[in-house]
């Protein structure tokens, strides 16, 4: 199996409307993929389907050779939400333990994960002490803690400054490099060069699915955020044309 992830013809209804609109894409394994778009656009709806804890209206979503959200899924697939997902009570090195205790992990492991995400010098702090920046990094040292084969990542780096930022990429390429699958969201268009494959999402619907070289030859231009102008442009061209169903 080739890829980590595979979606056919994925429908998400919401509040009667429809918040994704026929994606098909496939995510490969051992690779950073960036799910890029502009906030509103579908992304945290998209890494919820993938996850298995949103109600879909149609279509698949195939997860390691299982379908999104099966019980077996639940110790090879790491989940960094947008909103922090630690206890405030607890200190940054309890919280990574008792996660890493929930895989199986011990105080080894934990220990490494806060490192990675540079948290070394505040791990004896509460949780309720630290900033937004700190706590959405203690959230991602317990989302890697158990090593998952697969880690979805709702915007990791908003809020980090621009050193940690580089250091967390190069986190995640090395993960990659070692056989773990990243499925990163980011609204944040710079992001965009640093992913191995881009989906580009708007308006509830994929535009483009393609390697960053690839997305700007396509385009005919150099810069990705122009590249993504120039696809977005004639993606609402071909809408106006063909209507909203294609016909």
């Amino acid at each position: 199996m080739d890829h980590a992830i595979a979606v056919r013809d994925l429908d998400v209804d919401r509040g009667g409307r429809r918040v994704l609109d026929g994606i098909s894409c496939r995510v490969p394994r051992g690779t950073v993929t960036g799910l890029l778009g502009p906030s509103g656009s579908g992304k945290t709806t998209f890494m919820r389907a993938v996850v298995g804890v949103q109600v879909i209206s149609d279509g698949t979503v195939t997860v390691l050779g299982q379908p999104a959200g099966t019980p077996a899924l639940r110790h090879r697939v790491g989940y960094l939400t947008q909103a922090p997902s630690v206890y405030a009570d607890l200190t940054v090195r309890e919280n990574a333990r008792y996660f890493a205790a929930l895989y199986g992990r011990g105080r080894v492991e934990a220990d490494r994960a806060i490192s990675d995400v540079g948290l070394a010098e505040a791990a004896g702090q509460l949780v309720a002490t630290l900033s937004g920046g700190q706590r959405s990094r203690a959230s991602l040292a317990c989302a890697l803690v158990g090593e998952p084969e697969l880690v979805i990542l709702d915007e990791p780096t908003v809020g980090q400054d621009p050193v940690l930022r580089a250091d967390l990429w190069a986190r995640f390429h090395a993960m990659a490099a070692a056989g773990t699958t990243l499925l990163v969201s980011s609204h944040v268009m710079d992001e965009a060069a640093r992913c191995d494959r881009l989906l580009l999402i708007r308006q509830g619907r994929l535009i483009a699915d393609d390697s960053p070289a690839a997305i700007r030859a396509a385009a005919g231009v150099d810069d990705l955020d122009e590249a993504f102008l120039r696809l977005i442009r004639a993606s609402e061209t071909r809408r106006a044309t063909t209507g909203p169903e294609g016909s």
